[in-house]
């Protein structure tokens, strides 16, 4: 073989290597429900609860996995009462998704009821952890 042609051959291995490693990376992010910082912008146009928790995710009709966040939101808030949901399609309502810094689909927050936003997740979420981060704010 030719020293370019092994060079090629290492150079697209490696260039490989990195990709499958970005990509795990960002798989084992994907809907990992996380503590968010405190926003300082007026949400009240959002449609959130004044009496409990609010789980407010973004979508679009082109949005696969959007489906999958939509059941998994609509089953944890069956089984919870006091959460209300709110549904904003980011083609829709642009606005709002700029507003929230909402960059990738599905993204999903929950507030609590004094409109503070308390958790954020990109991706499809697991039920367990929405529950888990709803629950305490219902006490």
């Amino acid at each position: 073989m030719s020293p370019a042609l092994v060079t090629a051959i290492v150079a697209i291995t490696a260039a490989l290597v990195v990709a499958g490693v970005a990509g795990m990376l960002h798989n084992r992010r994907s809907g990992v429900v996380r503590e968010a910082e405190p926003l300082d912008i007026d949400v009240s146009d959002l449609g959130l609860s004044r009496t409990g928790p609010t789980v407010v995710h973004f979508s679009a009709v082109w949005c696969g996995p959007c489906a999958g966040v939509r059941r998994v939101v609509n089953q944890v808030c069956s089984d919870l009462r006091d959460v209300a949901h709110v549904e904003i399609d980011m083609d829709a309502n642009p606005a709002a998704a700029r507003k929230l810094s909402v960059l990738s689909l599905p993204t999903t927050f929950i507030f609590d009821a004094e409109g503070r936003q308390r958790y954020r997740t990109a991706g499809v979420p697991k039920a367990a952890d929405l529950r888990s981060a709803l629950e305490p704010l219902l006490a």
